[in-house]
C-alpha cells in the first residue's frame, strides 16, 4: 500500500504543478483577482496534501496500521473535494461548488488526526 500512496501523491503533485502553471498563465486576465485567488488556494492545498500523501507512503514503508491507511485516503479525498471544488468555483463562478469545500477540509483534518493518533 505504501507504493499506492507514493504513486497517488506523485500524480497529485504533478497535477498541482500543472494546474498552478495553468492558473498563473492561462487564467490570469480571464478570472477576476478574487477568483484567481480561490484557484491559487486550491493549488496550494492540493500541493500540501500531495506531499502529505508522499509522507504517508513513506511512513507505511516503516510501520503499518489502519490509521495510516485512513490518513492517506482522507488526504486523497480531501484533494478531490477541497481543491477540486475550488477549481470548479473559480472557473465556473458557480457558488454551489463552494458548499463542497468544507467537506474536503474536514477530510484533510481527518487525515492529519489519523497520523497524530498513529504517532501516539
Amino acid at each position: 500500500m505504501d507504493k499506492t500512496f507514493l504513486l497517488v501523491g506523485s500524480l497529485a503533485a504533478f497535477l498541482a504543478v500543472a494546474l498552478g502553471a495553468f492558473g498563473a498563465h492561462g487564467l490570469r486576465g480571464r478570472l477576476s483577482p478574487e477568483m484567481l485567488a480561490v484557484f491559487e488556494t486550491g493549488v496550494r492545498y492540493h500541493m500540501y496534501h500531495a506531499l502529505a500523501l508522499l509522507l504517508t507512503g513513506l511512513i507505511l514503508a516503516r510501520m503499518d496500521g489502519w490509521l495510516i491507511h485512513a490518513a492517506g485516503w482522507a488526504f486523497a479525498i480531501g484533494i478531490v473535494l477541497f481543491s477540486g471544488s475550488l477549481y470548479l468555483l473559480a472557473v465556473t463562478g458557480r457558488t454551489t461548488f463552494g458548499a463542497i469545500t468544507p467537506i474536503g477540509g474536514v477530510a484533510f483534518l481527518v487525515g492529519w488526526a489519523c497520523l497524530i493518533v498513529a504517532g501516539l
